[in-house]
């Protein structure tokens, strides 16, 4: 059981944020990661589709006999929570708890503000989580739509970045918030536009960082940790394969991916 790979899928490449965490904190872990290609992006999509989407990207993990599963999608985190952890029947981790608790616990002021997809704005689970860990702290959240096409782009440093980054960010500088969720997984590699549009002094949240501690938790409370010394086994799936799949993939988990193999019984 515990040489089995932790299980982690997201509606596309965002995800592999989250993996990089993982792989950081939890050298030792085989990994199966699935990314929905074929029906990205699902912030803009209502929350019934989403389910469902999760619905069938939990059985294809399952499929793989995955030990747990990680949900490295704001949205499905938001929406769908409930529907991965009675599919599974295994232990669940998504990205909004542990990117809420990790908040708090920066914040000096309780003033915290939120970005993320439509899906996860409108749907205050960062607030409802933030509020369950205090409900003192007050929270500003925004949506940024364009800083995932910007990311995939490559667009780090881009003038156009930074512009669209200062022209989102403003109306959360204004709230004098002192940390900010960064509540899209594709966000992180936007981090120095974000960091500079809210001045220095904002603590930038990372929640595949925090999962991937509660992750760690999660591994040791079920006794599941992978104690092999073999090179871990980190296998990719996507249910369609864009041409820059790869290339993009690698800057986001920060190093070369190798094969990524198409998912069956996806289009």
């Amino acid at each position: 059981m515990n040489s089995k790979p932790i299980g982690v899928f997201d509606s596309g490449i965002g995800g592999l944020t989250v993996v990089r965490a993982l792989m950081r904190r939890l050298p030792k872990e085989n990994i199966v990661y699935f990314g929905d290609t074929a029906r990205v992006p699902y912030g803009p999509k209502s929350p019934q589709v989403v389910r469902e989407y999760a619905a069938q990207d939990v059985d294809f993990l399952l499929s793989k006999d995955v030990k747990m599963v990680v949900i490295a999608c704001n949205t499905v985190s938001s929406v769908a929570l409930d529907v991965v952890q009675k599919d599974a029947k295994l232990p669940v981790v998504g990205v909004i708890l542990p990117g809420a608790t990790a908040a708090v616990k920066a914040s000096k002021k309780k003033r915290i503000g939120v970005i993320g997809t439509r899906a996860t704005v409108n749907s205050n689970a960062y607030t409802n989580a933030i509020r369950q860990v205090d409900e003192e702290v007050e929270v500003f959240a925004r949506e940024c739509p364009l800083f995932v096409p910007l990311a995939e782009e490559g667009w780090v440093d881009h003038k156009v970045t930074v512009m669209v980054a200062k022209e989102y960010l403003f109306p959360l500088k204004l709230e004098k918030i002192d940390t900010l969720i960064l509540g899209c997984t594709h966000y992180p590699i936007l981090h120095r536009a974000i960091q500079d549009a809210v001045d220095g002094g904002v603590a930038l949240i990372d929640s595949g960082e925090a999962t991937a501690i509660a992750v760690e938790k999660l591994l040791e409370q079920h006794n599941l940790r992978n104690p092999s010394e073999r090179i871990p086994n980190v296998q990719f799936y996507v249910s369609d394969v864009p041409a820059k799949f790869t290339e993009i993939g690698e800057r986001f988990l920060g190093q070369r991916m190798g094969r990524v193999q198409k998912a069956e019984g996806f289009g």
